[in-house]
């Protein structure tokens, strides 16, 4: 691949973090990247899941101004779907691999994202969860670069205007898929009724989770004198 779109400020034997943000949103209604997951958008919370799983760099696939700084990177070919945003993401920074995280998944855990890149690394395959194709760890191999090359430098997305999708890309190359126990985490909002449903149950959890630690802060300490401890 050219070099001269090569960013320095990334070492490129690193896994690169990439939140899949190109979308128009037209079922929801509005920006799903905007959306506030408690107090935080979904923006960045996705980015959060991806540093919080292991990733040094995050970077944000998409035309739509969702930032102003040099963390966005436009399509290089337009309207060419998820595909056509790693590619763009591919040719900017040429990484050893990516962890890709669509804006839609407000349940998703930075602990699945940590095993799907850890299973990838180990396996050197592209790896997504059982019967979902994003998220996606994806080794740039020679299997990516050559149905990239295919897919967007020839003849066929020109007559077609389509980008390909990620499930006729991993059909191409190595892939694993990997088990998820709780496949709420996969729950993804793409309608205002979704994501109605996502915010009931993300309430639920924060609820949860402060009730937890008030337990754990009420919880007497006590001495025991015949160790010579504090027992919790």
């Amino acid at each position: 691949m050219n070099n001269n779109n090569f960013n320095y400020n990334f070492n490129n034997s690193e896994c690169l973090g990439v939140v899949l943000a190109g979308g128009l949103s037209s079922r929801m209604g509005e920006d799903k990247a905007l959306l506030m997951r408690n107090n935080t958008s979904m923006l960045d919370f996705s980015q959060q899941l991806l540093t919080n799983a292991g990733i040094n760099k995050v970077v944000i696939s998409g035309n739509a101004n969702k930032i102003n700084d040099q963390q966005q990177i436009n399509d290089i070919v337009e309207q060419a779907g998820p595909v056509g945003g790693i590619y763009s993401v591919i040719k900017q920074y040429q990484p050893k691999a990516l962890l890709i995280l669509p804006i839609d998944l407000p349940l998703m855990t930075s602990q699945a994202l940590a095993k799907l890149k850890q299973i990838g690394e180990l396996s050197t395959k592209a790896c997504f969860f059982q019967d979902h194709s994003i998220p996606l760890y994806l080794p740039v191999n020679a299997f990516v670069e050559m149905f990239l090359q295919q897919a967007f430098q020839g003849d066929k997305f020109k007559n077609s205007g389509r980008g390909p999708s990620i499930r006729s890309l991993l059909q191409q190359i190595p892939h694993q898929e990997v088990n998820i126990t709780n496949a709420q985490l996969l729950f993804n909002t793409n309608t205002p009724e979704q994501w109605q449903q996502a915010q009931q149950t993300f309430k639920k959890q924060l609820i949860k989770a402060e009730k937890c630690k008030e337990q754990t802060v009420s919880q007497p300490i006590l001495f025991n004198k015949h160790q010579g401890a504090f027992n919790d």
